[in-house]
């Protein structure tokens, strides 16, 4: 969308939420789509180039200061990013000895990327709604969503990243007899052959229900406060253009909202961790 162009609220708010799609378009050919109707038309294959975009580099960043303070490390005096680095390690750190009982060295590292890289990707709520989609338009780009943990399909690939390491840590710790057990020996219990196979049913239902709300949860949740938190930022957008008293009570009303929403994405990316940290010890238990 040029940036002279005239839109209405709701032609802003749509172009805001709508994703840099790339897929099969309606004539056959593949390429980016250029609204939101031929971006849903493009189905389940088609991919949200920004997010990609803005989630891999984000994740690249972390790592590379994170390599960088390694590197750099010294038994002397610190220097700020090994401060900053070490003050992290502390906090994860903390954080799983208060919440996993079990024994694996990939269970901190893992909760250190989640929370660093969540909480990177939320901090991009931030930023001011129009400064990145105006840069893009001026370009050539007409979607840029800048907010990787808006999109539901980034938070769904991170609650399934987590999931796979819930099942395979439930079969190689109780193996896949004492996980089948696990699923279909509880809660309820009996000695009486005839009831067992009607147990048998009922407990699968509920622990598959169970197991399956967990990726679910962990990234609905995620998605729906930022989701929340970006259309609010939008909507206040909009006061600029109504004028220079709503522009400026818009201002003031971003300020405020921005500050309150540092604790939001903070919170959410700490949720999402303990979360992780939390599933993955229910699955090295052996009860």
């Amino acid at each position: 969308m040029a940036s002279g162009d005239t839109i209405t609220s709701s032609e802003y708010i749509q172009h805001h939420l709508t994703n840099l799609t790339f897929g099969r378009l309606p004539d056959g050919s593949w390429g980016i789509a250029h609204s939101a109707a031929e971006a849903k038309a493009m189905g389940f294959w088609a991919l949200h180039l920004d997010s990609l975009f803005w989630s891999v580099g984000l994740a690249a960043l972390f790592s590379y200061f994170f390599y960088k303070a390694a590197q750099n490390a010294t038994a002397g005096v610190p220097g700020k990013l090994q401060n900053f680095v070490e003050m992290m390690v502390d906090f994860v750190e903390d954080s799983v000895k208060g919440s996993f009982s079990g024994r694996n060295p990939l269970i901190a590292p893992l909760a250190l990327t989640v929370f660093c890289w969540v909480f990177l990707m939320n901090l991009m709520d931030l930023v001011p709604v129009d400064l990145i989609p105006r840069i893009a338009a001026e370009i050539g780009i007409g979607h840029m969503k800048i907010v990787p943990t808006t999109d539901p399909n980034i938070t769904f690939g991170l609650a399934l990243g987590v999931f796979a390491l819930i099942i395979y840590y439930s079969i190689k710790i109780k193996g896949v007899g004492g996980f089948v057990h696990e699923l279909t020996g509880m809660p309820f219990q009996t000695e009486n052959v005839a009831l067992k196979p009607v147990f048998f049913v009922i407990n699968l239902f509920l622990e598959g229900v169970n197991l399956i709300a967990k990726p679910i949860s962990l990234s609905l949740r995620l998605f729906g406060n930022l989701y929340a938190g970006e259309m609010i930022f939008i909507l206040i957008a909009l006061m600029y253009g109504s004028g220079i008293v709503m522009g400026l009570f818009g201002g003031a009303l971003q300020f405020v909202w921005a500050v309150f929403h540092v604790l939001v994405i903070t919170l959410q990316a700490f949720i999402f961790m303990t979360l992780t940290i939390v599933y993955l010890d229910m699955a090295h238990n052996e009860h």
